[in-house]
């Protein structure tokens, strides 16, 4: 009977340390958990000699979509002559699966233009946003559209100066888009408006959930406000002014039981709010960290993330910083990656250098410590790299694509 019993103690055991290192697909922008964080631990940060490899790599077309991954599929987008071009690879071996292109402008105003909305991946369908408004579904399997709407035409939406950048969010029969004034939501189904609050001019930022006495709620950074929503009605539960220049309101709200946490670039700073009777009450407001293109990650109390300015005289423009949650003290900052950007998983941040430099360094207040690093892109790289099966998939703005090899048995 003994015996019996640590047989079956042996085999929890085995399985829970089997779950705990299985790798997580990455379906949406900033993860499974909209965080920007991975579960995943069976990877090698320890690398000598011509280590990490390049696995495969593509030409994709100029934008800054990142890399969505499901069931053994790397999803991403790019724009070539003139037209969006949407990616389905094989994510280990880079073999194209399907692609699909639609006619889009550029718009490479004072940047080098593209997609900059990511694929969202929902069960056997995907969808995907245009710069210029086409929110299209298409089958995942084969690329087959199932629908597609304009948001403009149909639904009076103006995209902001640099056009729609908003990924995707499913919410259960909801399709979530910054977009209109306050958020718009379709049915994932078929596109037909669920409700909208109002149209006019959104901006670049995806909305965060959480739940508010029992309700599924969501927080986003609209045009110029920081503003709450009820997902199943779209009702505005608070509306927060919050200006940055050139209303570029880029990052995703991060949250961490009742505290949200705000920032946004060009010195606009960053701002922390509790949760008091279903609004927000502010704890501090400083300009320590500007998040401009890419957001922070929370780990163990403290964020991690790229002080952007772009275009300000900043002495901390693109310095990595750890900044205290909460109370947004500077723990420590690091220059030398510009305006890179990062993800975390297994207690390290996973960094890629706006020069195409991939970096391995320790999650930790005490400071800055590298583990490991190499040269994988060349040119501009603004795009969040992403962490699957022991694979990390990145990309520059003119549209190289590459896998990289950081598996433990490589």
């Amino acid at each position: 009977m003994e015996t019996k019993r640590n047989l079956v103690l042996i085999l929890i055991v085995s399985l829970f340390l089997i779950e705990s290192s299985i790798a997580e697909d990455w379906p949406q922008w900033r993860g499974p958990d909209y965080n920007g964080i991975s579960k995943e631990t069976d990877w090698s940060s320890s690398w000598s000699g011509d280590e990490p490899k390049v696995l495969w790599e593509k030409s994709i077309g100029i934008g800054f979509a990142s890399i969505t991954i499901s069931k053994g599929k790397a999803y991403t987008m790019g724009n070539k002559d003139g037209k969006d071009y949407v990616y389905c690879f094989n994510a280990e071996t880079g073999d194209e699966i399907w692609s699909k292109s639609y006619e889009c402008p550029l718009y490479n105003n004072l940047h080098e233009g593209g997609p900059c909305a990511s694929v969202t991946v929902d069960g056997d369908v995907v969808y995907t946003l245009s710069k210029k408004g086409d929110i299209i579904c298409f089958k995942a399997d084969t690329g087959d559209i199932v629908w597609q709407k304009n948001i403009q035409d149909e639904f009076e939406c103006v995209p902001p100066q640099w056009h729609f950048s908003s990924s995707p969010l499913i919410i259960g029969d909801l399709l979530i888009l910054n977009a209109g004034a306050k958020g718009l939501a379709l049915d994932k189904s078929d596109g037909s408006k669920k409700w909208q609050n109002g149209g006019g001019i959104g901006a670049y930022s995806t909305g965060v959930t959480f739940d508010l006495d029992g309700k599924k709620s969501l927080a986003m950074l609209v045009e110029k406000e920081f503003v709450g929503l009820d997902v199943e009605s779209g009702k505005v539960l608070w509306q927060i002014p919050w200006e940055t220049y050139g209303q570029i309101n880029a990052t995703d709200i991060i949250i961490s039981n009742n505290k949200m946490f705000v920032s946004t670039g060009y010195n606009t700073g960053c701002a922390l709010y509790e949760l008091k009777s279903g609004k927000p009450e502010e704890i501090y407001k400083n300009k320590e960290i500007s998040t401009q293109l890419n957001s922070a990650v929370l780990w163990e109390g403290y964020l991690y993330g790229f002080d952007g300015n772009i275009g300000m005289n900043s002495p901390g423009r693109g310095n990595l910083k750890c900044v205290e949650f909460e109370t947004g003290k500077v723990k420590w900052s690091q220059g030398g990656m510009g305006t890179g950007s990062l993800m975390l998983a297994d207690e390290k941040l996973i960094i890629l250098s706006e020069d195409g430099k991939l970096i391995i360094a320790e999650a930790s207040p005490e400071g800055f410590k590298e583990l490991a690093s190499k040269q994988i892109l060349t040119y501009q790289c603004w795009t969040v790299p992403v962490l699957v099966n022991g694979r990390i998939y990145a990309r520059n703005t003119e549209g190289k694509l590459v896998c990289v090899d950081v598996s433990k048995n490589n």
